[in-house]
């Protein structure tokens, strides 16, 4: 009897996950950690098994640092929720023959966890190749790491530095909560938006801080339902939804919910920018700016619906997206040009309001605005003074 229970445990422990029940440690499935040989293989196969098995799965990532290439960590899977623990560091090839658009790749999974950890996109080497910020025709630099068609997905605890373009995009993304991220990059560094936000509905983002060379948080084309929370940014851009406008078949922005956000030496605070010519009409509608606070900031608050970063650019057409139910809300600090709050239009913005806005010029002289096509309603105190 006794050598029967222990051939049935035998028998078990050979058909349980390696690492434990429900537990998939990489080290298991070949993964060295030495921060030399090529990890990528062993963790897409730490993935793919635990992906196929049934229940709350938990791919761990030990200590270490995992030099890999790209990596595509994909479902559906068999599991009801996988979490992907990372304790080490991920570090990204360097060679840019390597890569499509994106480095790391989480897609198509429901109920995904991915925890702590630090992503290094190693971008430095390849930012001198990147074009984007003087041509349109340039070739994209990946991504560190993109969430593609997800739904119920948690990201927390995660450091993301350096990356080759954007640290974190989302893409076509259903109910994802994001907190506790450090996000940094040099200033300077092309193209580093912190998180990028696409085709996306129901994106919280909290409790985060982003120190990069370009927009903290950047709200693209046909999201809805976006809410971000005490987050500190800078230095970076600041606070984007934008560029919008600039391709056809654009879907609407709306429901955006900006609050208790700190912004420190930043090039701009909150800021919406559409492109000239659209080639379809969109709208981006229904959002509000509230407490925040901007310490030294260019550029505080911006509605630009000429934009466009390139040396040549045509001012045939207004821009096709209507800005419509704006609101900015107890925004005070310090300005480092004399002009706080700009709000250029194209068509005329419609439901603007500013309520207590308190912008001081850090320079000599007074603070100001400039507006066009752009009649607010200003609730409560106003520095710089409303527009006539």
């Amino acid at each position: 009897m006794e050598a029967r229970l222990a051939l049935v445990v035998v028998a078990l422990l050979a058909s349980a996950p390696a690492g434990g029940a429900n537990i998939f440690n990489a080290k298991n499935y070949g993964a060295k950690g030495n921060g030399v040989v090529d990890d990528s293989k062993p963790l897409m196969t730490t993935w793919k098994t635990a992906c196929g098995t049934a229940g709350a799965v938990t791919v761990v990532v030990p200590a270490g640092i995992y030099h890999i290439g790209p990596v595509q960590f994909h479902g559906p899977c068999k599991a009801s929720t996988i979490t992907f623990q990372l304790q080490g560091t991920l570090k990204a090839a360097t060679d840019l023959k390597q890569f499509g658009n994106d480095w790391i790749e989480f897609g198509w999974v429901n109920g995904l966890t991915v925890a702590g950890g630090t992503i290094d996109g190693q971008g430095a080497a390849s930012w001198p190749f990147n074009k984007c910020p003087v041509r349109k025709d340039c070739k994209v630099l990946p991504t560190s790491v993109l969430f593609v068609n997800n739904q119920n997905t948690v990201v927390k605890d995660l450091t993301s530095v350096n990356p080759k373009f954007f640290h974190i995009a989302l893409l076509s993304c259903k109910s994802i909560k994001m907190s506790g991220l450090k996000i940094s990059a040099p200033s300077n560094s092309p193209n580093t938006d912190g998180i990028h936000i696409e085709r996306s509905a129901g994106v919280y983002i909290m409790d985060t801080h982003i120190a990069t060379g370009d927009d903290c948080i950047s709200v693209g084309q046909g999201n809805d339902n976006v809410d971000v929370a005490r987050v500190q940014c800078g230095p970076g851009h600041g606070m984007s939804v934008g560029s919008l406008g600039r391709y056809a078949g654009e879907g609407d922005v709306t429901r955006v919910h900006i609050r208790d956000m700190t912004f420190t030496g930043t090039t701009n605070g909150v800021r919406i920018k559409t492109w000239e010519n659209s080639p379809t009409k969109s709208n981006a509608a229904h959002m509000v700016f509230e407490n925040l606070i901007m310490n030294d900031v260019q550029s505080p608050i911006i509605i630009d619906q000429k934009y466009c970063p390139y040396y040549n650019c045509e001012h045939k057409y207004v821009s096709g997206v209507t800005i419509k139910d704006i609101q900015f809300k107890n925004i005070k600090g310090t300005a480092t040009t004399p002009v706080a709050v700009l709000l250029r239009c194209g068509v005329p913005c419609q439901g603007l309001v500013l309520q207590d806005v308190n912008l001081r010029y850090k320079g000599q002289g007074t603070v100001s605005a400039k507006c066009e096509n752009a009649k607010a309603k200003y609730v409560g105190v106003q520095l710089p003074k409303p527009c006539p």
